[in-house]
């Protein structure tokens, strides 16, 4: 062996020396920077989360949603929500929408565990080179994250909180328990939260009846809901659709075929139509009552159900009947115009959307349109995404030869819905909305309960119900109450009453009244009297009982407005509103027992528990004989009297006409066996509604219109007998003498 060779020189020992020291260092180096970067990120953790929820508290959050209102057959009605939102189970939304929502939002969401570290680390990158705030790369686990517990700032802060509360949702929950909570707390656009609603609200349908096509555009929307709302972008809408449908292609979740039909479909929409539109007065009735009771919070987030007493049907009669009822009234007036002009009043005319155009647009439908174009053959007019033209024939009733002699481009003309067309085209005819304004209110006489409300034309225009509200003078529709009170002291309907002129002293002067159409009959049953409505016998039974008696009376009927204690009271010189006429009415198909009206039948929370059910209060108000006599006078104005043109119904009604001075105000109120309805007509302003325009003649239609729904099927239905033993007392008696005049009485 070389004995050179083995010698180690200094300088050798040198650099060993100096290469071990430089790896100590490095080594040295690498632990003080790993565990300066573990450090960081321990305390970046311990930063992040400390203000974090504790998970626990998922296994009893409930999201917020829907408070439902239903009728009486348990279809929904109407609803109330800060967020639409409709919960559903896991195996209620169908596969083909999890496969949607999982091929276009998180591939690996059977495998991971809550976070996809490469997607993280490439947005991470991408934000770094372009300078922007975090985004990108969230799981579904980590959307839900953020839904759930925190802000929708964008910043790395809350990246990180994202993923330890998504690493602890992963440990606790199971994937369906996770996609489930995701799927009914997402945003999907037009304040819809959720799938279930998503599919209500778009399409009309439940989750799991959804097609292919549906679920993928309902898939595509969480991403930026309004960007890609089909509602808003449908050509957007229209490619997202089909993004998702190439992702669940290539992930196999549908066959090519498939793909192929579902991208060829065309996007079809049935939006889901405001829910309060059908009855918006009665629910908002019961919007304030609930309110009250349980808190707004409660209401639009708690998801109450609430078991109303309207019939869904006997609703949608309602409405039609009050708006065939005011179209009725305003083509027997001329043509007023005074049209508004969105181009004058500034609008654009291309852009301009009109609250009528979101609700359905059918048959029997009354909508203000847009006039778009007006030249010598007719006017063009839009209706939303229907369209339709108003020719000679169809301004021909306002005495216009064209519709260019009283429409210009830009008006917003008032039209009825005749037919629908091809091509999105309607027919319709040209009407008017002067102001006029109608209500209706329906009671079952049985059960006290509100079947059908109408508090004016348009709830979009005016939110003041008139069925509940508005105080109005009653005109003769208040003599029942006058009758009544004779009645119980004994009077028959065939006793005697001189219809004569009549000077009455009161503490105001000498008060000389007369009959609507002037004339006096002379002696005349109360039958008669009643029946045709004269006033003067309503006077003289009036000063015969006392003003202070008939108050009395109409109090027992539940009539607690203000009720001035003078001698026109009988004629109806009070103002009163409709739901206490109505009301009030009831009580004599009722054998004289009162059931205060009510529009709730039962309240229960999400889980079901009842909060409340309601009995109704049930008082007797008068006796079984006087009742049964007050149905047979009131029969008789359908018989023989102001309401005659409801005897061609040919079924027992009964019910009372009332008009106003000048006539501002037309009622009738009426009943069968089990139904009491009550109509009301007139301006807000209490302006005259014109010349003859008379409860008979504005109300009664509605009224009739009405019923021929509401009596329907129930062909056996009779009034109870009227009483047998209707013989002349000693009031009767003195009401025969023709000399009879009354004494000071109690009138002022």
């Amino acid at each position: 062996m070389n004995v050179l060779s083995q010698q180690v020189t200094p300088r050798d020992s040198t650099l060993r020396g100096a290469k071990r020291k430089l790896m100590g260092r490095v080594f040295f180096g690498t632990l003080v920077l790993v565990s300066a970067v573990t450090g960081s990120l321990l305390g970046l953790l311990i930063v992040y989360s400390t203000d974090l929820p504790q998970i626990s508290e998922l296994e009893r959050y409930r999201p917020s949603s829907v408070t439902e209102l239903y009728d009486d057959q348990g279809r929904v009605i109407g609803s109330f929500a800060l967020e639409r939102r409709v919960i559903a189970t896991y195996d209620e939304y169908p596969k083909v929408l999890r496969d949607a929502i999982i091929s276009i939002e998180d591939k690996d969401f059977e495998r991971h565990w809550g976070v996809n570290f490469w997607r993280v680390i490439g947005a991470a990158a991408r934000d770094v080179s372009s300078g922007t705030k975090a985004q990108g790369a969230s799981t579904l686990t980590m959307q839900l994250s953020r839904n759930l517990f925190l802000s929708a700032d964008r910043h790395f802060g809350r990246k990180v909180q994202e993923t330890i509360l998504a690493i602890q949702i992963e440990r606790r929950f199971t994937k369906p328990q996770i996609f489930t909570m995701y799927a009914n707390q997402i945003f999907l656009g037009h304040g819809v939260y959720g799938f279930e609603a998503g599919a209500q609200y778009y399409f009309s349908k439940h989750a799991k009846d959804l097609t292919l096509e549906e679920a993928a555009l309902l898939a595509g929307l969480p991403k930026a809901p309004n960007y890609y709302s089909p509602v808003i972008n449908p050509e957007r809408a229209l490619r997202r659709r089909n993004l998702v449908i190439n992702n669940m292609l290539e992930d196999g979740k549908i066959t090519v075929a498939q793909a192929q039909k579902a991208k060829s479909a065309p996007l079809v929409l049935n939006l889901q139509t405001d829910p309060n539109s059908l009855a918006p007065y009665y629910a908002e009735e019961v919007r304030r009552y609930l309110e009250k009771k349980y808190g707004s919070d409660q209401v639009h987030e708690g998801g109450l159900r609430v078991y109303t007493t309207l019939n869904m049907e006997m609703q949608r009669t309602a409405n039609q009947a009050v708006l065939e009822g005011l179209a009725a009234y305003e083509r027997r007036h001329e043509w007023k115009g005074h049209l508004m002009n969105v181009v004058a009043a500034g609008f654009d005319l291309n852009k301009y959307s009109h609250p009528d155009w979101k609700q359905p647009i059918e048959p029997g439908s009354y909508v203000h349109a847009l006039v778009l174009d007006v030249g010598s053959s007719g006017a063009l007019i839009s209706l939303g995404r229907y369209q339709a033209v108003i020719g000679p024939a169809e301004v021909k009733w306002t005495g216009a030869k064209s519709p260019r002699d009283i429409l210009a481009k830009g008006d917003l003309a008032y039209v009825k819905v005749v037919a629908m067309l091809p091509m999105q085209n309607v027919k319709v005819t040209l009407e008017q909305d002067s102001g006029v304004e109608g209500a209706l209110l329906a009671i079952d006489n049985v059960t006290g309960e509100i079947k059908a409300m109408v508090g004016g034309r348009d709830f979009d225009d005016s939110k003041f119900n008139r069925a509940t509200q508005a105080l109005r003078q009653t005109g003769s529709s208040f003599k029942p109450y006058v009758y009544t009170a004779a009645v119980e002291e004994g009077a028959t309907p065939d006793d005697v009453i001189l219809d004569a002129p009549v000077t009455f002293s009161t503490a105001s002067g000498a008060y000389s009244p007369h009959n609507y159409d002037g004339k006096f009959e002379g002696n005349i049953s109360l039958r008669r009297a009643f029946a045709q409505s004269r006033n003067i016998p309503a006077l003289k039974l009036t000063q015969r009982v006392g003003v202070q008696k008939v108050i009395e009376y109409a109090r027992k009927f539940g009539i607690t407005s203000e009720l001035p204690p003078v001698l026109p009271l009988a004629l109806g010189a009070a103002e009163v509103t409709l739901w206490e006429q109505t009301s009030a009415f009831s009580t004599f198909p009722n054998d004289g027992v009162r059931i205060t009206p009510h529009y709730i039948k039962k309240v229960t929370d999400f889980e079901g528990h009842v909060l409340e059910e309601d009995y109704p209060d049930v008082k007797d108000v008068i006796s079984e004989r006087t009742a049964r006599i007050m149905t047979q006078l009131l029969r008789e104005v359908v018989l023989h009297g102001t309401a005659f043109s409801a005897s061609k119904l040919n079924h027992p009604l009964a019910g009372k006409t009332g008009t106003t001075n000048d006539f501002t105000d037309a009622w009738f109120i009426g009943f069968s066996p089990s139904v009491t309805c009550g109509v009301w007509v007139g301006y807000d302003e209490k302006k005259t509604l014109g010349k003859k325009e008379t409860g008979a003649m504005a109300a009664l239609p509605i009224w009739i219109d009405f019923m021929k729904v509401a009596i329907a099927g129930k062909d056996q239905e009779q009034f109870p007998a009227a009483p047998p033993d209707l013989e002349k007392t000693k009031f009767a008696h003195k009401l025969d003498t023709p000399d009879f005049r009354p004494g000071d009485g109690e009138a002022h």
